[in-house]
């Protein structure tokens, strides 16, 4: 069982439930003032694309240089958290965010000797299936030659294949000559959620990220436990770096009480709140794992289960993000994705900068810290939450 798993980053954070259309809500004329009103901006930027054509060694692409411009206009704002996207940065953005995406179940990187190289084959996924391994390195799809092609490039061939089936060039570091393998293109869902029994009673959720599929994948993995017997839950978001908004208050409302989840306040004072139904709290004994890597929607869940005392907070202080972004998509398929507000726990406790402190301190032994792999009995954290569990 991995414990450790690869974090995407933390600033991936809590993102607003739904993107907005520039053209309908942020049209391109609404934009103008500020910075591009100054006339010497301007005019320096345009001193610049001149230097760049009199002096520049190599050729110049000016969508490039467009989208440097973009990307430095919010870079300018010194927030981590806010950024601008291309098009194609969006659409893989937003497969991370949504928990799915069409395409064979893999992730491919550019191979410095030509083509691309499977960094990751996903357990189940069509790629899988139909044998490919991570390592791989594909020279071709469907007959078309991809060696000088970016990643990104290739992923849109793959997505775009008109008869959902790709035939794959494939080279493998122990096989003399190339394989030829066809893989189903089709809805891939990403897995974020994973459990298992640790003992007869104690039941074991891992939760990687919210996505848009957390819900759904966490209450078919706790109705399986549960047939299992589980009677005491750990719940593990140790360097889960956050995800939507909404996905973590649909898992709370199957824990909490009726009552307020967590609030956001804007610039302008407004309030929006998130309420637990309270039709199915929990009614076990819970721990929380959590630590320097548990950001964001993660720390609203540990915030409203610590404020609630609906379970133990076990581990080491968490990131402490606790401001949300919003996405707004623009008219050509780019995003900028900017933070909007500050969120709080259901007692008015802000976190930013701060963190959720543990109910049980428990720091992950350094002898654990570089390794791959933790199994559930070296895994001091894990350990001492089942210990309180059993004490309950």
């Amino acid at each position: 069982m991995k414990h450790k798993e690869y974090i995407r980053g933390v600033i991936t954070g809590v993102l607003a439930a739904a993107a907005v259309a520039a053209g309908a809500c942020f049209g391109y004329t609404r934009l103008a003032g500020g910075v591009l009103s100054d006339s010497q901006h301007v005019q320096k930027l345009r001193f610049l694309e001149a230097l760049i054509d009199q002096e520049y060694l190599g050729e110049k692409d000016e969508d490039s240089l467009a989208e440097g411009l973009y990307k430095g206009l919010i870079y300018g704002l010194g927030d981590v958290y806010s950024c601008y996207y291309t098009k194609e940065e969006y659409e893989q953005e937003n497969s991370s965010t949504e928990g799915s995406y069409v395409g064979i179940g893999v992730t491919i990187q550019k191979n410095p000797e030509g083509g691309v190289k499977i960094a990751e084959c996903y357990e189940d996924g069509p790629g899988d299936q139909a044998g490919l391994k991570e390592g791989d390195v594909i020279s071709a799809v469907d007959g078309t030659d991809i060696t000088e092609m970016e990643a990104s490039q290739v992923v849109e061939m793959i997505k775009n294949a008109e008869d959902k089936e790709v035939e794959l060039t494939v080279h493998r570091q122990d096989q003399e000559e190339p394989l030829e393998i066809s893989v189903k293109v089709q809805d891939v869902e990403l897995t974020s959620v994973f459990g298992e029994m640790l003992d007869g009673k104690t039941g074991y959720i891992r939760i990687l990220q919210f996505t848009a599929v957390t819900p759904d994948q966490y209450e078919e993995t706790f109705a399986e436990l549960e047939n299992q017997g589980m009677e005491r839950l750990v719940i593990d978001l140790r360097n889960n770096p956050g995800g939507l908004l909404t996905s973590v208050c649909e898992v709370l409302n199957d824990i909490l009480p009726e009552g307020l989840i967590v609030y956001t306040e804007d610039k302008y004072g407004n309030r929006q709140e998130e309420y637990s139904e309270g039709k199915n709290p929990l009614e076990m004994p819970l721990a929380v794992l959590v630590n320097e890597g548990s950001a964001s929607a993660s720390e609203i869940f540990a915030g409203s289960v610590k404020d609630y005392g609906a379970g133990t907070i076990v581990g080491t202080t968490t990131y402490g993000k606790g401001v949300v972004q919003a996405v707004h998509q623009l008219e050509d398929g780019s995003a900028v994705k900017l933070t909007v507000s500050n969120y709080y726990t259901p007692k008015g406790n802000s976190i930013n900068e701060v963190g959720i402190q543990p109910d049980v301190e428990v720091k992950l032994d350094t002898d654990l810290l570089n390794k791959e792999e933790i199994s559930p009995e070296e895994d001091n954290q894990l350990q001492e939450a089942v210990k309180i569990l059993e004490g309950q």
